[in-house]
């Protein structure tokens, strides 16, 4: 099975790649570099010239739901360009219903999904793609009013994006790394994340 492994930055899947190794087992691996655009631009070289069996996101994230833990995995099911659309006043009009995107392009779900039944151990949550992480009480509530979302992450959009394009099964799995606040990053614990993830990730393998 060929199995493209997609991060964006090297921090996120290093431990990982370092244990497959030992394991003798070596995906594909594409580092992406920061943002949606990156990681469109990324994915559309590779796919475009390689043929994969599946292809998994692995990340970190900020979660806006507290019933999640930090350090946390879950299994993002849907993600969305929350920032496409049009400024209306004190209003914010979505892409999809200005009748400028299908709403399945700005809502993205796996078109065909990851089969493994390791998935079952992780909540699936819903999440936002973004340019700028929230970090501003108004902001945040007015993204929460508009899409009531789990998880934000700058990539995860992208990679759905790219994957249903050219029909491969596709899994995004994020670690919580902070609550989406007022930035603090004294409260993140980036390395309680990667490690859940690492271990997360090696037990889909």
């Amino acid at each position: 099975m060929k199995i493209l492994i997609v991060a964006a930055t090297k921090l996120e899947v290093k431990p990982l790649l370092n244990k497959l190794k030992d394991l003798k087992f070596n995906p594909e691996v594409l580092i992406t570099g920061v943002g949606m655009v990156p990681t469109a631009f990324s994915l559309g070289n590779v796919l475009s010239v390689k043929k994969y069996d599946a292809a998994l996101n692995l990340g970190i994230c900020g979660s806006f739901n507290r019933n999640l833990k930090i350090g946390e995995v879950v299994n993002v099911t849907e993600d969305i360009f929350s920032e496409l659309g049009a400024e209306d006043g004190d209003s914010f009009l979505k892409l999809s219903d200005m009748k400028f995107a299908d709403k399945k392009d700005v809502m993205l779900k796996p078109a065909k999904k990851f089969s493994s039944s390791v998935l079952k151990e992780f909540k699936k949550v819903k999440g936002i793609t973004v340019n700028t992480v929230h970090g501003n009480k108004k902001s945040i509530s007015k993204v929460v009013e508009l899409y009531n979302p789990d998880v934000e992450s700058m990539e995860g959009a992208a990679f759905f994006y790219a994957c249903n394009r050219l029909n491969i099964p596709s899994v995004q799995l994020r670690a919580v790394s902070n609550y989406v606040e007022h930035r603090n990053s004294k409260n993140w614990n980036i390395k309680l994340a990667v490690e859940n993830l690492t271990e997360a990730a090696l037990g889909l393998f």
